[in-house]
Parts: structure tokens; sequence; C-alpha cells
């Protein structure tokens, strides 16, 4: 993800308590949780209506999401409080040529569109991991999961500790009350509704996202305190300044880092369960691959008022405002929050804040499900417990959304780089699962368990030898523009280098290519040479064509094979009654 989309973290802005603030969370509040209630009344009634998994219908939404719900949910897979705010900031930070987080989303979805809808859907998938044990086995295939759960886990606790900063300033309260308020109503509907709270309250959270920063701009725009943000220098491409604050700059030794980034935020946005969970959960494939196509339109769509706003706040006279002091570079990540509060009028800040508020939840709800998910299933039933029943399996996720959330929670109050933790586990994610789940799914026979282990120990290792100023280490292998960094008299270090080589992409092209040089070499050195087939400790000379195998999901257990001899009974004593007549 670009890192000048960082969502709020811990801010430096107090606030006494806003009434109005205060009112706007709480009735946008209990409007997303009263829907996430109705969406649960509705889950009870399908399952009465007919004979179903319910574990799976808490899952995927019994597989019926429709377009009109489809659109919002599938658009609320990256927009949130966090992408909103994130892309607000931008803005503001270093220009529209750096705001790659909206662009990169949308291409994503459109990709996942394309060439991952169609055949997952097909399929009839659960979780995004399920091809992998397919190929790989339940415990290799398993251990995808421990990148996956971690981009998930701290991209929720990256977005709850967003919501805690925009929260004290929008209601006065403190980061840590927000926090928890917000993760327990967000649990509570999902513990109950799954994926039909998730879905039914992603479309209210959308609208408000969409009408209320809407409606909010034009009053911003003819606030006394605010510059036109349309004027010429700001706008032009070329201005006599050396560059627009607007647009930004993108100076030529920064290229390798943009395009690492930005092919990371195109390739790297599909790999995740908070996507494919809305793919799995559409009523056919049709639905699923038009959706991803909307969503990415969407995806788009739903920046443009967050540019705006961020175009707005560079234009505005701060130390005029009741906010009383000028605009600093700590105050950037709260652009949307503050420019809502200071500058427009508190019936439209109402609307706005609440806006802001209840956004947060369309993307945390939606990743705690699907983090969830993949443990339960893909960890629980096909590891350690084959013959979980139904009712083992749904107790056994809802107690998972509950232990998760409380993870999230933890992370968000206590460890203050969460973003940048994100940001490392989604090089992860790009690094580790994107170039398998390609592979599982499109090129089967070109990959084996001899392949995986190599191609991403391979690439773990020259991610991790590569450094990170997040976790406070220097590179051990420096690419072509390393940016060495510089050191305090004492020896410490003061500023830590990074890289401006697109490594990321790098690492991920190798583990691609060590994947595929070795099962080619293994299958041929097996093939060629009998007597070794017994050494054959992985057993990948036994692996099963994927296309062969049967879906995971469709192997029943108890509760659905007692369910099916029922079914048949009923229809055959239908069958006997119209003979009957």
């Amino acid at each position: 993800m670009d890192p000048a989309t960082e969502p709020p973290t811990e801010g430096e802005v107090e606030q006494k308590l806003n009434v109005v603030g205060m009112i706007g969370m709480i009735v946008f509040y209990l409007i997303i949780f009263l829907a996430g209630i109705l969406a649960n009344k509705a889950l009870k009634r399908k399952s009465q209506r007919q004979t179903s998994n319910k574990s799976e219908d808490m899952m995927l939404a019994g597989r019926d999401i429709n377009y009109f719900v489809g659109v919002f949910t599938m658009t609320a897979t990256w927009v949130g409080g966090g992408y909103i705010n994130g892309t607000a900031e931008a803005i503001i930070k270093k220009g529209l040529v750096w705001c790659q987080a909206p662009v990169g989303y949308s291409i994503s979805l459109l990709l996942g569109g394309l060439f991952f809808a169609k055949k997952m859907r097909t399929k009839k998938f659960v979780t995004m991991l399920d091809p992998l044990q397919q190929k790989y086995g339940d415990p290799l295939g398993a251990l995808f999961y421990i990148p996956a759960f971690s981009g998930e886990i701290l991209w929720s606790a990256s977005i709850l500790a967003a919501l805690g900063t925009s929260l004290r300033v929008i209601c006065g309260i403190t980061d840590t009350a927000s926090i928890i308020a917000s993760a327990c109503i967000a649990m509570t509907y999902t513990l109950f509704g799954g994926l039909y709270s998730v879905a039914f309250t992603d479309v209210f959270q959308l609208i408000c996202i969409f009408v209320g920063l809407v409606f909010a701009i034009p009053f911003m725009t003819v606030n006394s305190h605010v510059t036109s943000p349309l004027r010429t220098d700001n706008v032009t491409l070329f201005p006599d300044a050396e560059y627009s604050p607007f647009f930004g700059k993108l100076k030529p030794e920064d290229g390798g880092l943009w395009v690492d980034y930005a092919i990371m935020l195109m390739f790297g946005g599909i790999p995740w369960q908070a996507y494919f969970q809305r793919v799995l959960s559409a009523r056919d494939v049709s639905v699923a691959r038009t959706l991803s196509f909307i969503a990415g339109v969407g995806c788009l769509l739903a920046a443009i008022p967050s540019i705006i706003i961020g175009l707005i706040a560079m234009n505005t006279n701060w130390e005029a405002t009741d906010y009383g002091k000028a605009f600093t570079p700590q105050d950037y990540k709260l652009a949307v929050p503050m420019t809502l509060l200071h500058i427009t009028h508190p019936a439209v800040a109402f609307i706005g804040l609440g806006a802001v508020s209840a956004a947060v939840m369309s993307s945390t709800d939606s990743s705690i499900l699907g983090v969830s998910t993949m443990f339960t299933r893909n960890v629980f039933v096909h590891v350690f417990y084959r013959k979980a029943s139904d009712r083992v399996t749904l107790w056994f996720l809802r107690g998972t959304v509950i232990v998760n959330t409380c993870i999230a929670m933890l992370i968000a109050i206590f460890v203050k780089t969460v973003y940048g933790l994100y940001l490392i586990c989604s090089d992860l994610v790009f690094i580790l699962l994107f170039p398998h789940l390609v592979l599982v799914v499109h090129f089967p026979h070109r990959t084996n368990k001899y392949g995986m282990i190599a191609g991403f120990t391979v690439a773990f290792l020259l991610r991790a030898l590569a450094g990170e100023p997040v976790l406070k280490y220097n590179a051990i292998l420096k690419f072509p523009y390393y940016v060495e960094p510089t050191f305090n008299d004492d020896g410490s270090t003061d500023v830590y280098g990074y890289q401006r080589f697109p490594f990321r992409n790098l690492c991920m092209a190798i583990n691609f290519l060590c994947t595929l040089t070795v099962t080619f070499a293994t299958q041929q050195l097996f093939s060629r040479v009998p007597a070794l087939q017994k050494y054959d400790c992985l057993g990948a000379l036994s692996e099963d064509s994927y296309e062969n195998t049967v879906p995971l999901e469709d192997t029943p257990t108890p509760d659905e094979e007692a369910e099916e001899e029922k079914e048949a009974k009923e229809n055959g004593d239908k069958e006997n009654g119209y003979a009957k007549i």
C-alpha cells in the first residue's frame, strides 16, 4: 500500500467534548447496528426455509448476494475510514501523483474480476486458501494463513487505531474508549449475522460516506476562510513554482519506489480474503465478475470527495478558524474530520462526522470475519478436526471472531506503529501468497510441494535481508539506488536506510521463478530416474490433478450427510404422493 495513504494513528490534536460530533456518531452507529441486527434476522429466516450449512451461510451469506447489495459490499472491500482519511492525507503530504491507493485498488478489483472470480466461484470454494490446500495439502496450504492472518488482523487494527484518533477530534473522547466501542459494535453484529450483517451494513456505511462527504463539500468551498481551491497556481501542471503542491512531484530517483508500490497495489490487492469472501458469496459467476468490475469503478469514485477535501484543506487559513493554529504535518492524517469540524455548519458537520465515524467499520468487520473464516475452515477443520460437525464449526467460528476482534483491538490500543506493521504484512501477502495463488488457480501442473517450499523460503529470506525502517533495522542485501542510513555521533542510527529499487516486485518474481524451476526439476528427476521416487518424502508424485480434485467444501460433514438423507427421503415421499395422485 502507498505509504502516503497512512490512516490516522496516534495524533497530537486535542479536543474538548463535542456534543454535535458525539450525537452524530451515536446516531450513525445505531443505524449500522440495527442494519446488522436486521441482517441477522434475515439469516435466521433463510435457515428456516431451507436445509443448509449454517456455518457456510455465516461465512458466505448462503452464496446469495445479489447485484444491489453486492455492489456496495464489494466496493467496501477497500473503501473505509482508512481509505477516506488516507487519500486526503496523501494529497496534502505528497500530492496527487503519490496518491496511488485509489487507482491501484481499483485496478486490483478489475484484475480480480477478470482472472480469478470465475475460477474461484465455479469451484465453489469458501476461502482463498482452499485451492492452496487442494494443491499443496492441508498442512502446507495452511502455512499461507500466516501472511494472510497478519495482513488482515493488522489492517483491522490500523483502521481501529485510525478511528480512535479521528473520534478524539470529532467527539473529544479518548482513543481507547472509541476503539473498544467500535470494535464491540462491529463484533456483535458480525458474530450473529456473519457476512449477511457485513454486507447489509456495508450498504448503509457507503451511503453514509458518499452522501455525508458530497453533501459537505459545497459548504466547505463557500467558507470565508477557504481560498478558492481551483485557483490557477494550485491546479496547473507546470506553474512558475518548482511544482504544483496539488499534483506533487515525482523525482527521477524515486521512480523505482513509485513503480514498486504501484504494482504491489494492483496485484497485491487481489489475495485478500476480504475480497474473495465477496466473490464467493455472489449468486453465480456472472454476478461475481460483474460486481468486481463495478466495484473497481466505485472504489475510484469514492476517492474523489477525499481528494477534494484534501485540496480544500491545503487552501484553508486554519489560524482564522476556531481551530486557531497552523495546519501542521501532524494534522494531515486528520484532514477529513478536522475540515468537517472546523469549516462547516454544525448541521453539516453532524452528517459528515457521523459518516466518517461509521465508515470505519465497513473495513473492520469484513477483515475480522475473513480472517476468522480462514482459521476456522483451513486450520481448525482441515488440519485438526476434519470430522467437525456444522454446529461445532459454527460455534468455533463465533469464538474465533471474538478472539480476533480482541487481538485487533489490543494492537490498536497498545501498538503505536500498527500501520507500519500492516505495510510489512502487505509486502508478505504480495511476495509470498500472490505467486502461489496464481499458480494453483491457473497453472496447477507447474507447481508442487517442493517448488512451493523453495519459492516461499527464498522470497521470504530476500525480503527479510532487504531491511525495514519500520522495524528499525538496515538492509543487509542492498539493491541498486539504496539510500544509506545516517548515524548520530554516538553511533546510533538517526535515519534508517531504505530501498529505492522495486525490490518487492523482484522478490515476488523470484518466488515465481524458484517455484517453477524447482517444480520442473523435481518432476523431471522423479520421472526420468524411477529409483528416486522412494525419496519423495513430501508425496509430490501422488498429488492429484487440480482439475480432477473435488472441491473441499463438497466433502460432506456428518450433519450435512444427515440433512441430505432427510431431504432425499422427503423428496421420495413427495414423488410417491404424486404417483398415488
